[in-house]
């Protein structure tokens, strides 16, 4: 199955040599193997992560120009995943999305994007000074959250737009569910341009057929992985896959030595090369526990009152194709309480922390970290809270439609750095927006920098806030005001 012995830990290997030799540090960082730390923090730590947080030199190698142990790392990774090269990243996912984006676009190219993308995605396509074509997700009313950008809009953005020269995808959403990525890919080389993915919550999808298929193994040309997020590597680590010749991957790596850190954290990149190593050769098995764990979870949570756990149901609706068993949305609307106070109740009353919530839904993430007496201690407190709140308020109506995507006027990095204006929302109409405005659910933009403020998008904002739904996005924390662009 692989062609390298995934058994290896080049840079674990080579940050243990370091500490076996009883190494003197003469280098930076200055606290020297923890003999300068707060005594506090130290204790609570212990010894042993102060003795690898070490810098640049020949032992360890450097991940700028990489030819030791973090070279062979990489080259260990992109086997493990099917890629054609793997880089590391310490700027977590969104710096490897930014890094993505800048490697296939630059000033004024067309790149095509679901209108429902993580900020990253946007503070890519700002720096690089691409030009966005937004495509409308498929929206579900009742459970209030986006899905995939389905093939048909892809193929008809395209037609639309000829002269693109990328598409982005996400693989799959924050809630699990993914779109059918490999037909995505066909369409879009058939225009010959690159397909590249947001694949933050999907870097275990290649290492189990339970799950959705990866985006590496749909065809597409590059993609970012949060590694921290579900397969073990500490918070911050991301891997950046190129798997295809439409990457330049010289490019790819001068990009991402301009953006990243001289001074990478030598303990991040270790965890992230065991977890590497982990996954590879106990993938299977470890998956197949957090999805039996997590699907008998979502059943008994079906079973207690005003609560509701899609599963694959969920892929009647356009845009869904493929679901990640993993991801657990517990919906409460039935309850008559919002998301968010279903996610504080569980936090300050019973110590519980979810991932996110919205206003109908809270989000687990699972994977193999989780145990069934937390799970089991999990649906115990739900059901209390049923016996509190059901039968006694009122469900949650659906959501508003959104309105159409506004004409944007400047591409974002114009309105970025523009001078900007703070006025009334009342009085914005007709004028340029230099902020964000979003509404959850179902997540996505309402505008953007550089569209124009329509009176459609005022009534909705309108609308949105007397029916108690949460927006943001504007410097203005109660979106009474916002910045708009004062000259072109």
């Amino acid at each position: 199955m692989y062609k390298l012995n995934q058994n290896e830990t080049p840079l674990f290997n080579a940050l243990m040599e370091y500490v076996n030799r009883d190494t003197v540090p003469f280098h930076v960082p200055g606290h020297k193997k923890g003999q300068g730390m707060d005594s506090e923090f130290k204790k609570f730590i212990g010894e042993n992560a102060f003795k690898i947080d070490v810098t640049v030199f020949k032992l360890v190698d450097s991940l700028h120009h990489p030819t030791g142990p973090i070279k062979k790392a990489q080259e260990l990774a992109a086997d493990a995943y099917g890629a054609k090269a793997s880089y590391i990243s310490v700027h977590g996912t969104s710096g490897a999305i930014e890094a993505m984006i800048m490697s296939v676009v630059s000033n004024n190219d067309k790149i095509l994007i679901p209108r429902n993308v993580h900020k990253s995605v946007t503070g890519g396509i700002i720096l690089s000074g691409a030009v966005p074509v937004y495509m409308q997700p498929e929206l579900d009313k009742e459970v209030g959250i986006a899905h995939g950008v389905s093939p048909e809009t892809v193929e008809k953005t395209l037609k639309e737009n000829p002269d693109a020269k990328a598409v982005l995808i996400i693989n799959p959403t924050y809630y699990g569910v993914a779109t059918d990525i490999k037909k995505i890919a066909k369409i879009v080389h058939s225009y010959d341009i690159p397909l590249i993915v947001d694949e933050a919550h999907g870097p275990h999808l290649g290492f189990n057929d339970r799950l959705p298929i990866s985006a590496i193994n749909a065809g597409a040309d590059m993609c970012a992985q949060s590694t921290h997020k579900i397969i073990g590597a500490l918070t911050q680590c991301s891997l950046l896959h190129v798997c295809s010749d439409r990457i330049d991957m010289r490019r790819v790596q001068q990009i991402l030595n301009i953006m990243q850190t001289t001074s990478p954290s030598y303990i991040l990149m270790a965890s992230l090369d065991c977890a590497r190593r982990q996954i590879a050769l106990q993938g299977k098995e470890l998956l197949d526990y957090a999805i039996d764990l997590c699907t008998y979870t979502r059943n008994e949570i079906n079973k207690i009152p005003g609560f509701y756990c899609f599963g694959k149901e969920i892929l009647e609706d356009n845009g869904a194709y493929a679901f990640d068993p993993t991801k657990i949305t517990i919906s409460c609307r039935e309850l008559g309480i919002t998301g968010y106070d279903l996610d504080m109740i569980l936090s300050e009353e019973y110590h519980i922390q979810m991932e996110l919530s919205d206003l109908y839904n809270v989000l687990i993430v699972g994977s193999f970290g989780d145990t069934k007496e937390n799970m089991d201690y999990l649906i115990k407190v739900l059901k209390e809270i049923s016996k509190k709140y059901y039968g006694k308020g009122v469900a949650k109506s659906d959501f508003i439609d959104i309105p159409p995507i506004p004409e944007q006027i400047i591409i974002p990095r114009e309105a970025f750095n523009s001078t900007k204006v703070s006025i009334s929302i009342n009085e914005s109409i007709g004028m340029i927006s230099g902020e964000f405005l979003m509404a959850y659910p179902p997540g996505i933009p309402i505008l953007c920098p550089g569209e124009i403020i329509t009176k459609e998008i005022v009534d909705y904002l309108r609308r949105l806030k007397s029916a108690g739904l949460y927006v943001q996005g504007t410097e203005d924390p109660e979106v009474e005001s916002i910045k708009v662009v004062n000259k072109i």
